[in-house]
């Protein structure tokens, strides 16, 4: 059984609220009882035991992250499967809406969209195995808990994944700085898997080759592409309103 560490108060909280397996607590001596006491209170109900440490204790167990004085020790997070993605879409009676990340390296960056796909109502995140970061303690503090809710599938093949989505009856969208198409002259309401790309490249060329359409975000200054995250979260929230003007 494998066991990581998850730092950060809301990180910490959100850990508890979707009852994940908690093993301990740890708490930097001195840190405010008000700032806490949710965690403390449900670490009691909950029989697990917190300690009252040092502050060098937990910036050796953070790795010098900003751990807020607080950090846990929980049983590692387990990837979904497409299945799950598939059935949270069917029980809130929605169409299929998946986020693939094409290569995605920076856990800031994963973490940050991870955050924006719960709040946009995303079922599910597919990451491939190589090349691209998983999840961390980091992706976990900068998703604000986010983690908790958004399942994540880890696959061998993403070009493969896609084809098996494709056969699923899902629509795949690319952002690529150079389609001729913006990112509003699409109609989301479909079925869809929508892809991001690598902080640098972009989508790969077969990936490129096996979406349905290919999208850009218009840029009027001299920079030429934007932050990851902020794409995807420009993205996501444009699916989100294309969606609901269909209700």
């Amino acid at each position: 059984m494998k066991l990581e560490w998850i730092q950060g108060k809301r990180s910490v909280e959100e850990a508890f609220r979707a009852n994940r397996q908690i093993r301990k607590v740890y708490f930097a001596n001195g840190i405010s009882q008000k700032k806490i006491e949710f965690l403390t209170q449900q670490a009691m109900l909950k029989n697990i035991p917190c300690s009252w440490v040092p502050r060098a204790k937990l910036d050796q167990l953070a790795n010098q992250g900003n751990h807020q004085g607080i950090i846990a020790q929980v049983i590692a997070y387990q990837y979904a499967s497409l299945e799950d993605c598939f059935q949270k879409a069917e029980l809130k009676k929605e169409q299929p809406f998946f986020l693939l990340l094409d290569g995605i390296e920076d856990p800031h960056n994963f973490g940050s969209i991870l955050r924006t796909a719960e709040a946009a109502g995303v079922h599910g995140v597919i990451i491939p195995k190589n090349r691209a970061v998983g999840l961390t303690s980091i992706v976990a503090k900068t998703s604000a808990g986010a983690i908790e809710y958004v399942p994540v599938v880890r696959v061998t093949n993403l070009n493969r994944t896609v084809e098996q989505l494709k056969k699923r009856g899902l629509w795949v969208i690319g952002s690529d700085g150079d389609a001729p198409q913006e990112y509003q002259e699409i109609d989301y309401n479909m079925p869809l898997a929508l892809v991001i790309g690598n902080e640098g490249r972009g989508i790969s060329r077969l990936m490129k080759e096996k979406c349905d359409f290919l999208v850009h975000l218009p840029m009027k200054g001299r920079i030429s592409s934007l932050n990851a995250s902020v794409a995807a979260g420009i993205l996501l929230y444009e699916v989100m309103r294309s969606r609901n003007a269909h209700v």
